[in-house]
C-alpha cells in the first residue's frame, strides 16, 4: 500500500523546515496533518479537596511533567496554601527543575533532578527516604513512582491534579488517510471516542511506545509501524522504513515457475 496522507496525534511540530515530518513529507511527496487527539484539564479545587489530601502534611514532591508543576501550582494557590520554603522538590529531569523558576526562586529551594527517566530520580529519593512525598499527576499517571515508594517503604500521597480529555475531531474524515499515528493510549481513546464506528480497513496504525502498541491491539486493531526499535528510535525513521520495505517487495520480481517437459511413451521404452 503506497502512503499518500497520514495523520498524526500531535500538535504540529515547531521546528519549521528542519521538522522530520516536513522532511518526510517532502521526500516522498506525502501530506501530513497534526491534530491532537486530547487536551489536559485541570480539576477544580472542589476536586481536588475531596481527595482529603492536605498539602502541607508532606516535606517533598515528585514532578514528572511540566503539567504537574503548573497545576500543583495552581490547586495551591486557589486553596490558599503557601509554600513553605523547606519543601524539597524531585523533578524528573532537569527542564522540569528549571521550569520550577516560573514559581519558586530556584537557587533558595531544595531542588534534586534526574537526567530523564524516574530511575534516574530514584536514588535521590531514597538518600530522603524520611520524607513523606507527594505525587502530583493525571488521571492517568503510571504506577511506577507509587510502586517504587511502597518498596521502599517510604510515605506518599498521590494527588489527581488534572486529565486528559478527548479533543472533538468531527471535523475530521479519518477514512481518507492512509496512515494514523499514535504516541499514548489516549488517542486510541479519543478515536473511538470521536468514531465509535470506526473500521480499520487498509488504514495502516502507527504507535510510538509500548503502552501504545497495546492499546492498538486491544482495541482489535492491527499494528503496522511500532516505533522506538533498534534501527528506527523514531517514528518518522520507522514511517521511512516501511515505505521503503514496501517499495522493495513491490520492485522485487517474481521468478517464475519452470516446469518439467512431460516425458512421452517413446522415451520411457528408449529409457527402458
Amino acid at each position: 500500500m503506497k502512503i499518500k496522507k497520514i495523520l498524526v496525534s500531535q500538535p504540529e511540530p515547531s521546528e519549521g523546515e528542519k521538522s522530520p515530518y516536513v522532511q518526510l513529507a517532502k521526500k516522498y511527496n506525502i501530506q501530513i496533518d497534526f491534530h491532537k487527539f486530547f487536551k489536559v484539564q485541570g480539576i477544580t479545587s472542589k476536586e481536588f479537596r475531596q481527595q482529603r489530601i492536605n498539602i502541607l502534611d508532606h516535606s517533598a514532591i515528585i514532578f514528572t511533567s511540566r503539567n504537574a508543576v503548573d497545576h500543583f501550582f495552581r490547586i495551591a494557590k486557589d486553596n490558599r496554601v503557601e509554600i513553605p520554603d523547606t519543601m524539597k522538590y524531585f523533578c524528573i529531569n532537569e527542564a522540569t527543575a528549571y521550569y520550577l523558576q516560573k514559581y519558586v526562586q530556584y537557587r533558595k529551594r531544595k531542588i534534586f533532578h534526574g537526567k530523564q527517566t524516574f530511575a534516574d530520580l530514584a536514588d535521590l529519593i531514597k538518600k530522603n527516604k524520611n520524607e513523606c512525598f507527594l505525587i502530583p499527576c493525571s488521571d492517568i499517571s503510571k504506577n511506577d513512582v507509587p510502586n517504587f515508594l511502597e518498596e521502599y517503604g517510604i510515605k506518599y500521597s498521590k494527588a489527581v491534579i488534572y486529565e486528559t480529555v478527548a479533543n472533538d475531531l468531527s471535523f475530521l474524515n479519518v477514512d481518507e488517510y492512509d496512515l494514523m499515528v499514535f504516541f499514548s493510549p489516549v488517542g486510541i481513546k479519543s478515536l473511538l471516542k470521536n468514531f465509535p464506528d470506526f473500521k480499520q480497513g487498509e488504514i495502516l496504525i502507527g504507535a510510538f511506545g509500548a503502552t501504545t502498541a497495546r492499546a492498538v491491539t486491544e482495541a482489535g486493531m492491527e499494528l503496522n509501524i511500532n516505533a522506538p526499535t533498534v534501527n528506527c528510535p523514531s517514528m518518522t525513521m520507522a514511517i521511512e522504513d516501511y515505505i521503503n520495505n514496501s517499495s522493495k517487495k513491490k520492485a522485487t520480481p517474481k521468478k517464475k515457475e519452470i516446469k518439467a517437459p512431460a516425458s512421452s511413451g517413446e522415451n520411457d521404452n528408449n529409457a527402458a
